[in-house]
């Protein structure tokens, strides 16, 4: 029963990996602990094994379409290698209760940030400016932009177990200018590398339990590619919709659960 939970729950986890390149992974570890049994530590490394490996999958189908730019992704995954070590160490000695709170603030503003991108525009706003230099010289306000979001998503993975990508997607559009399709395919990238340097931390002080982790893995390996076909036909706006009501509940619920255990 907990196999086919698994992939059950991986499947809803890559559809919305492979359709929005990000935002299905930040419900990885809530499933993994509160349906499948596993603890905040132990799921936190889980979530890099899974959420890693299945965007990986998902940025190669993206690069068949060239909707992956790859220098970017490597460049903003390198940025954030220090933090995701920080974030890792910090993880480790935080009360698991405690961690699962800090986790739902995190689904909250991940919910409200995502419902933000999809507010109709009023009016004409100026384009901000998106290449990194300008007449040779190097324009501040994109580099800050990117250095910033970089540094933000390692701490996010080492410390939570996120991808991180509802940060990654929108810095990627208004920072660098990419078209929505390239940012999503360019975030899977990031996700996977951002979660393939948190994990190595993790390894020595968490059990990773297989059983649970492969058909997660599979599950959600399978349905990213269906997510991409998805994000061809279905409303970008309606998908990321429905997901901001799932986190939503979600945090609600993971929130009340937290606060409940540490009241006791």
């Amino acid at each position: 029963m907990s196999i086919l939970l698994a992939i059950v729950l991986g499947a809803l986890i890559g559809l919305s990996l492979g359709a929005l390149g990000g935002g299905g992974s930040i419900l990885t570890v809530p499933a993994l602990v509160y349906v499948l049994g596993q603890s905040a530590h132990q799921a936190v490394a889980e979530s890099l094994i899974v959420v890693g490996i299945t965007s990986i999958v998902a940025a190669i189908s993206h690069a068949r379409v060239h909707h992956v730019r790859w220098g970017t992704a490597i460049v903003f995954g390198v940025l954030g290698i220090v933090t995701s070590y920080l974030g890792s160490a910090l993880s480790a000695l935080i009360d698991p209760n405690l961690l699962l709170l800090a986790f739902a603030v995190l689904v909250l503003i991940a919910a409200v940030a995502m419902w933000t991108r999809t507010r109709p525009k009023h009016g004409k706003e100026a384009a901000p400016p998106t290449t990194l230099r300008v007449d040779g010289r190097w324009n501040h306000a994109v580099v800050l932009r990117v250095v910033s979001s970089a540094l933000i998503v390692g701490f996010l993975t080492g410390f939570l177990g996120v991808g991180g990508g509802f940060v990654i997607v929108p810095a990627l559009v208004l920072s660098l200018g990419m078209e929505m399709p390239v940012a999503v395919g360019t975030s899977l990238l990031v996700i996977a590398i951002n979660c393939a340097v948190s994990l190595v931390p993790h390894l020595g002080t968490a059990t990773i339990d297989w059983k649970i982790v492969i058909p997660f893995t599979l599950g959600a390996i399978a349905a990213s590619l269906g997510g991409k076909l998805l994000a061809g036909k279905a409303s970008g706006k309606w998908l990321t919709r429905s997901l901001v009501f799932l986190l939503i509940a979600v945090a609600i619920y993971i929130a009340t659960r937290s606060v409940l255990a540490l009241t006791a």
